[in-house]
């Protein structure tokens, strides 16, 4: 990695830290530290699972647990067993806590108001849309990318969301017993692989590679949940299910596709992938493509 970039986000990371006031035990004169802050706000007034927390902020489970007793130890948190399910723990406010995370969010907006205000409309402008687009590019790195058993619950939430849009894309529905089969024995080495992609601890994507024993493997299950497409997780789906069919000595990839999938169609043919005869007899596929491993890409920007 370039040093000067580098330094440019680590200059950038202490520029926003000081500007947002999250240095100090006093975050916007509420008498506790931002990180205490944080979590009452991502509590919220419905509550949530701890795990939940731990997922979403990032934060390893001893740090969180005490950040959970000082806010309980304040009366304005109670952690408690969910009442669906005895393992899990539950954190919800109080009725203190929900006052405190009333005045928590008035405060708050008033502080992103004076963050904004000394600018001109112009600046104004400018600084929203940097904002949305570092906000985007930070949710783009956070995607985890893995191998994952086809038949864990997370895989299953992902495969199950993909089946359901193409039956509502497909302009005659979609039963996928009638297409060439992708069953989780297929999709774990040697036969094939499963990739899950996450993001804050929650599947939002997937990509799956059958091992054909000609040398010529298949994508399968290739589906990106809508609250993360535009991010890149597609595209780093694709790369990595050609590297690992790369590694595992595969010639070529191939894959069919429906017509009304534009996406896919679009994805597929900016990596290198050419269109060719049908290769199989699934009814619901109107295209057909192939890419030789090995072969350069070029792609713009």
């Amino acid at each position: 990695m370039d040093p000067e970039q580098i330094e440019h986000v680590r200059r950038f990371n202490r520029a926003v830290t000081g500007r947002l006031g999250v240095l100090g035990d006093d975050y916007l004169g509420r008498g506790r530290p931002w990180g205490e802050s944080r979590l009452l706000f991502e509590i919220g007034v419905g509550g949530a699972e701890v795990r939940a927390l731990r997922a979403r902020l990032g934060l390893d489970s001893g740090y969180l647990s005490r950040l959970l007793r000082s806010l309980e130890a304040k009366g304005l948190v109670m952690c408690k067993p969910s009442p669906d399910d005895a393992r899990v723990r539950r954190a919800t406010l109080t009725r203190k806590g929900l006052r405190e995370w009333q005045a928590l969010d008035e405060q708050s907006q008033d502080a992103a108001s004076r963050l904004i205000a000394p600018l001109g409309a112009a600046q104004r402008e400018r600084l929203l849309a940097a904002m949305g687009e570092v906000e985007r590019l930070l949710r783009a790195g956070a995607v985890e990318i893995a191998p994952a058993d086809p038949a864990g619950r997370d895989a299953r939430a992902c495969i199950d969301a993909y089946l359901d849009e193409l039956r509502h894309r497909f302009d005659d529905g979609f039963d996928p017993s009638r297409s060439p089969s992708a069953e989780p024995a297929e999709l774990v080495p040697p036969a094939g692989l499963f990739l899950l992609a996450q993001l804050d601890g929650e599947p939002v994507g997937c990509g799956a590679l059958k091992a054909g024993g000609d040398g010529i493997g298949e994508i399968k299950r290739m589906w990106v949940a809508s609250s993360v497409r535009g991010l890149g997780v597609a595209q780093r789906l694709l790369d990595a299910l050609e590297a690992h069919a790369a590694a595992w000595g595969l010639q070529a990839l191939r894959l069919d596709t429906n017509r009304t999938l534009v996406e896919a169609r679009a994805l597929y043919l900016r990596n290198g992938y050419r269109e060719i005869a049908a290769y199989n007899d699934n009814p619901y596929a109107d295209h057909w493509f192939e890419k030789r491993l090995g072969e350069g890409v070029i792609r713009n920007g």
